[in-house]
């Protein structure tokens, strides 16, 4: 696979997508979080519809059909946003499972490395892991710690696997 002007701009999104989103968890701005969450969602979503186009289109539908399922679950985080941390989190555990679904999704066949498959699975892991106490009654929030927020490095980590994989040189 040669690295076309598409992969590139998927990658771009995905750079985006973890740069801004990590560093909207730790900010203690209100307004900033939303913005660089907003920022994180539409790059992420951009990033995983063009990576759902590309993987049908080379027949990997269980891939495409990851890409798809994140970008689902990205719009869901992306429409609690503006609501703030604690109206969020219905739209957040939503979004969250979604994640994780994808993660395993894309993670299944070894399109991808395998240390980027074991760090797909072990955020999803954690993002279901939290999504399960919240729905028990746990008072987690987005930015909370340890959990949810131990399973962003692990989204960023993977997301960085993507980029190497759609930008690196062909063989």
């Amino acid at each position: 696979m040669r690295t076309t002007s598409l992969d590139t701009v998927a990658s771009l999104g995905l750079a985006i997508g973890g740069i801004f989103g990590l560093a909207g968890t730790f900010v203690a701005s209100a307004p900033l979080r939303e913005t660089l969450w907003t920022i994180d969602g539409v790059a992420l979503v951009v990033a995983t519809a063009l990576l759902t186009m590309k993987y049908q289109r080379l027949g990997n539908d269980c891939v495409a059909a990851g890409f798809l399922t994140f970008l689902a679950g990205e719009s869901l985080l992306l429409a609690g946003n503006a609501a703030g941390l604690e109206a969020s989190v219905p739209s957040y555990v939503g979004g969250i499972s979604l994640w994780a679904a994808a993660l395993v999704m894309v993670s299944a066949p070894n399109t991808f490395a395998l240390w980027m498959r074991l760090t797909a699975v072990i955020a999803a892991l954690l993002f279901v892991l939290s999504a399960c106490m919240i729905l028990w009654g746990a008072p987690l929030l987005p930015t909370s710690s340890p959990l949810p927020a131990a399973g962003y490095p692990f989204l960023v980590l993977t997301f960085i696997g993507w980029i190497w994989t759609l930008l690196k040189p062909e063989r």
